[in-house]
């Protein structure tokens, strides 16, 4: 084994890590439920930004809130640190790409919490929006635009599989007891739910790119809102939300139960 390899493997083992790791874990799951719980706002004709960002700004307003986000960013910070090691001792490239994916993706969050715990606020559908409006204003744009809706498609496809298939439950180390299967079938349902959430998500980004129209590139929220319009529309929103608090409290029961 290699220096940083054994250098990980210590890191991996400590016991401060393993325990940050698991708030990073539980914050994940938060997120979700709060997004879920959002969305079931919006399915009842509430107000309300079902997204991280939305999520994270009603931790904010919540008393305490802010501390509970300083937790959460420390939480994310060691989760993404956490991600690096295992792609350090992992076997295989494409194993080792996908936990470095997993650290950058946690890292950004952090850096939005941080964000809106310092009394910022961010929009993440006018980001994305804004964004969108730029690639396409660049040649060759919309063909850019376009491959990142393919790529969130193909994700959103990829969520949707392994809940299907059960192929996450390859990565959870759970002790044989009661709580063993109600993680998993948690889980399932909300593997699913967040893979039809980005089939959405990704369906509107390559609308965007398609009718080079950057409001269609709404994000998490604006697609969820966008089903409140259509036929049957409030229905396929509340399944969706449900999975997603599925989805959350399978994270929020991982991070306790789940061996690292």
């Amino acid at each position: 084994m290699s220096a940083p390899s054994r250098t990980a493997s210590r890191l991996e083992r400590s016991t401060t890590v393993r325990i940050l790791t698991r708030v990073g874990l539980a914050s994940i799951g938060l997120l979700h439920l709060l997004i879920g719980i959002i969305a079931l706002a919006v399915a009842a004709g509430a107000g309300g930004q079902a997204d991280q960002s939305g999520a994270l700004q009603a931790v904010a307003s919540a008393p305490g809130g802010v501390f509970v986000l300083w937790l959460v960013v420390a939480g994310l910070i060691v989760l993404a640190v956490w991600q690096l090691l295992v792609a350090v001792t992992a076997h295989g490239a494409g194993t080792k790409a996908l936990e470095v994916v997993k650290a950058v993706v946690y890292a950004a969050l952090a850096v939005v919490t941080v964000s809106i715990a310092t009394g910022g606020h961010h929009n993440t559908t006018s980001t994305e929006k804004t964004l969108s409006a730029r690639l396409l204003a660049l040649p060759g744009g919309v063909f850019v635009l376009g491959l990142v809706g393919l790529v969130v498609v193909v994700v959103g496809a990829g969520f949707i599989r392994n809940g299907v298939t059960h192929r996450f439950e390859r990565d959870l180390k759970l002790p044989p007891d009661r709580w063993a299967g109600t993680i998993t079938v948690l889980g399932r349902v909300g593997y699913i739910a967040k893979g039809i959430a980005l089939l959405l998500v990704g369906g509107l980004v390559v609308a965007a790119a398609i009718t080079v129209d950057p409001s269609k590139a709404g994000g998490l929220d604006g697609s969820l809102k966008a089903l409140v319009s259509v036929p049957f529309g409030v229905f396929l929103l509340i399944a969706i939300a449900a999975g997603l608090i599925a989805y959350g409290l399978f994270w929020c029961v991982r991070a306790v139960r789940a061996r690292l």
